[in-house]
């Protein structure tokens, strides 16, 4: 192997070499380059990334999970020959440079595998606290490993130059610079603090690609970012650095062929389907195990839990790999119809294979959300993270070889199952069962496999050789009657009711007898096991600094809260005096406070609309005239919307912007058009349209004249509990609406919430939640649209569609609450509102809107 290879090291984690390693294969791609990544250690998420940034499979290069530091040259040899010959190969390092396997000496370390495989490193490092002793960790990384003699990389590993991360400025980014290149080695690049190309994070680390609608996106930003500070061409140079190597590379045929398991299966008809798990809610397989299925002599066919209302036509196998199917339990458990029919058939002897994420789907329960209920245990999630590799053997005879076969894996997960281990361990480990090996078809042998342990079957090979056979068998079974149909494809109806062996859902309170439309709010819709879309909060809970300091100001409480700051806050954010600005327990207090410091006579709402201020004028003593938007134009505030606004002669007029529930978003000078003596202008969505679209859009000024526009903190940071809004307007109207509120009526975590939002990063991070849903919003949108449904041209976290009367009963039945259409002035049942959330969730919302059929709704 001669190909030109690099490594991306740092001396530790969080330093940056994600984001490095990965601008750097997309920069390289970009450029024409043909890129092989790879990736140290077990991780499953960055190899995502790197797939998306060089469209070939990221492959792993863990000297554990492969059997041994001899397999390690092969499989890089195998990522770069794979397909079209690669140009360059990048590897992207684990932890710090010389962190392996504990106890190890650093075995499976970054320095490990670049040793192995006479790869250069270059190291990343983060300067955002350092300057110039960033030289001196730079020259112990480069010496420490001839130094320190016993560890598995000696003086192998080649420090060849230096990637300095996060400069806060270039003075600053010049003195680290100045500093590396004393000791003689090359800075290729300075990437700024500010750059704004990392990847978000959740319990496990990044976000898996598959789960971002933005990735690629992100990744044109990543690579022009990475193109414009890093020295590519010296880069390359560096790479070619590399020595050739007398390695063949990996074969997964050979591996089938050479390992102790059954010879490949020849079976009449073609070759025996896997279904593979697969889609955003299981993201985590090594690129090997298709191959080796393959090899085996089967097909391995990829199947989305969340979306397919099937198994795959012919499935006679099923590999559940690992992913977050806790984060989308929800969607997941939905899928009814797929459920009952994996349950059906993994009962009837269907081979099965479950890591992790696969474990959990086959359980009873995960977090309460019903599952397959093939393994009897339920899970939940668990405060303690579990990380660590496992030397394994397999507890009894299944259908990934016999009792005491050995292998080498890794567990990953913050669930835990109760209990924790079958009768029948899947695997024994360190003396104990771990996971669970089941015979619910009674065949004599464990037909279910099903751990939180990951295998890398590269390092393994028998086993996927004895999965195949047992595929094999159990095909040729189904072909002659000896047990249940492996699929129901062919029979099932594809349209039709939903078939499933649990009672309805309760429809519940929302389906009740409407006493008060003006008073119906999306809570209302959402009930136990439901998927919620029908309320517009955008997040499930606060982020982690501003929970932290939510939970700081618990401190004050027993002191009477100030809002002195929250006023400056805001008043800064916006750049208007202090007088202008109002904080207030949410909208809702707002549009009260409006109703009753002004009095009006002759208000006007117009509709579709939020219904809060049409209720609080009403209660106030000043019923409102309605002007209704027509929906043949989009619901558009047109000019002869403005005449018959204007034509009430109104003394208030109330109008939403964008509008809820249409998320219409009506021109500012639309807006402005309506201006009686006085206009109230409901913002509270208009934070969720990005910077550039509020700055268009927003009436908030300096001079507000005879205006008040009121804003939501609820809906963008998740603090619906805390009731966090306020108004900014004409400073005579709102020294009224002061006159009128409650002592103390904002509460201190309430103020606290308005103060930490309105800072500039807090603003940064709002324009990136922003990004988000609008790329989640468009997803929503293209799947309705294919599914033949018109929804309303609007830009807000929400979607309104008419997808007919009853449908939204039907939605409930098939566990998504979606909020309402007939509680709007201006719309009837026929219509829907639905909340923007992520692609998964609304895959199995698209699935479950393409399953009602037209007895249960009608247009």
């Amino acid at each position: 192997m001669s190909t030109p290879r690099i490594a991306v090291a740092a001396p530790a984690s969080g330093q940056g070499k994600t984001t490095v390693a990965v601008g750097i294969m997309a920069a390289l791609s970009r450029a024409g380059h043909v890129v092989a990544p790879a990736k140290v250690g077990p991780d499953y998420i960055d190899p995502g990334y790197h797939a998306l940034a060089t469209g070939r499979p990221g492959r792993n290069l863990d000297p554990w999970l492969l059997g041994g530091p001899e397999a390690i040259a092969p499989m890089l040899a195998h990522a770069c020959a794979a397909t079209t010959p690669a140009d360059v190969a990048v590897v992207e390092g684990v932890m710090g440079l010389h962190d392996g396997r504990i106890g190890t000496d650093g075995f499976a370390s970054t320095a490990h595998v670049a040793a192995l495989t006479a790869t250069p490193v270059v190291l990343v490092v983060d300067i955002s606290s350092a300057s110039r002793t960033v030289a001196a960790t730079v020259h112990g990384m480069r010496t420490w490993g001839a130094a320190a003699g016993p560890g598995v990389d000696g003086g192998d590993v080649q420090v060849v130059g230096v990637v300095l991360n996060k400069a806060g400025s270039p003075r600053h980014a010049d003195e680290a610079r100045r500093a590396v290149a004393s000791l003689g080695l090359p800075v290729l690049g300075v990437l700024p603090r500010d750059a704004g190309v990392s990847a978000p994070s959740r319990h496990l680390g990044l976000v898996p690609v598959a789960e971002r609608a933005d990735a690629a996106a992100s990744l044109d930003r990543l690579a022009e970012q990475t193109a414009e500070h890093v020295d590519l061409d010296l880069l390359l140079d560096l790479a070619r650095s590399a020595p050739p190597l007398d390695v063949a590379p990996w074969d997964p045929a050979a591996a089938i062929r050479d390992s102790a398991g059954p010879d490949p299966v020849h079976c009449f008809g073609g070759r025996p389907r896997v279904a593979v798990a697969g889609g955003r809610a299981f993201t985590f397989r090594y690129p090997e195990t298709e191959e080796l299925l393959r090899a085996a002599g089967c097909e391995p066919v990829v199947l989305d839990p969340a979306t397919d209302r099937e198994l795959p036509a012919g499935t006679a196998g099923l590999y559940l790999g690992g992913g977050f199917p806790e984060v989308h339990a929800a969607a997941l458990s939905t899928n009814a119809t797929l459920r009952d029919e994996i349950r059906d058939a993994v009962r009837a002897g269907m081979p099965t294979v479950a890591e992790c994420a696969g474990l959990l789907y086959l359980c009873e329960q995960v977090d309460g959300h019903p599952f397959a209920g093939v393994v009897p245990a339920r899970a939940a999630m668990h405060p303690r993270l579990t990380l660590r590799y496992l030397d394994a053997t397999t507890g009894t005879d299944s259908v990934l070889g016999p009792a005491g076969s050995p292998v080498r894996g890794h567990e990953f997960h913050r669930t835990r199952t109760d209990p924790a281990r079958g009768e029948r361990p899947a695997w024994t480990a360190d003396g104990d069962g771990h996971g669970f090996a089941l015979d619910p078809a009674g065949t004599g042998r464990a037909t279910v496999h099903a751990s939180y342990l990951h295998v890398s079957w590269a390092g393994a090979p028998a086993m996927p050789a004895h999965l195949a056979a047992a595929v094999s068998d159990f095909a040729a079974r189904s072909r002659t009657g000896d047990t249940a149909p492996v699929s129901r494809a062919a029979a099932a109806p594809t349209t039709g009711p939903r078939i499933s062996a649990q009672p309805p859902m309760s429809t519940g309170p929302a389906d009740a007898q409407l006493t008060d439309p003006l008073l119906h709010h999306g809570d209302t819709e959402v009930g136990p096991g439901l998927v919620d879309l029908a309320v517009n909060v955008r997040v499930s809970a606060p982020p982690p600094w501003l929970a932290t300091q939510i939970r700081s100001a618990t401190a004050d409480l027993a002191t009477y809260p100030s809002t002195g700051r929250a006023t400056a806050a805001i008043a800064r954010a916006h750049g208007v005096p202090e007088e202008m600005v109002l904080p207030t327990a949410g909208a809702a207090e707002a549009f009260t406070l409006v109703a009753r410091a002004l009095a009006p006579r002759r208000p006007v709402v117009v509709h579709p609309q939020f219904t809060e201020p049409d209720a609080a004028l009403r209660r106030a003593g000043s019923p409102a005239e309605h002007v209704v938007l027509d929906a043949a134009t989009g619901f558009a505030l047109d000019d002869d919307a403005v005449v018959r606004v204007r034509a009430a002669d109104p003394d208030l007029v109330v109008v939403g912007n964008p509008t809820n529930p249409t998320g219409v978003l009506h021109p500012r000078e639309q807006v402005a058009a309506l201006h009686g003596p006085t206009l109230l202008v409901d913002e509270a969505f208009l934070d969720a349209l990005g910077a550039e679209r509020e700055a268009a859009t927003t009436l908030i000024d300096r001079e507000m004249a005879g205006t008040l526009v009121v804003r939501s903190l609820t809906k963008t940071w998740g603090v619906a509990g805390l009731r966090a809004g306020y108004v900014v307007g004409d400073p005579a109207l709102i020294a009224r609406l002061r006159a009128q509120q409650a002592h103390w009526s904002v509460s201190t975590p309430a103020a606290v919430v308005m103060e930490a939002t309105a800072t500039p990063a807090a603003r940064a991070e709002a324009e990136q939640l922003a990004e988000q849903a609008r790329s989640w919003r468009a997803h929503l949108v293209a799947g309705l649209q294919r599914l033949g449904h018109r929804p309303v041209a609007g830009e807000a976290p929400f979607v309104l569609v008419r997808l007919g009367s009853g449908a939204r009963e039907a939605l409930r039945e098939r566990g998504y609450a979606v909020r309402r259409g007939d509680t709007f002035p201006g719309l009837d049942a026929a219509w829907c509102r639905i909340a923007v959330r992520d692609p998964l969730t609304t895959d199995g919302l698209l699935r479950a809107v393409a399953e009602i059929t037209p007895e249960e709704a009608t247009a």
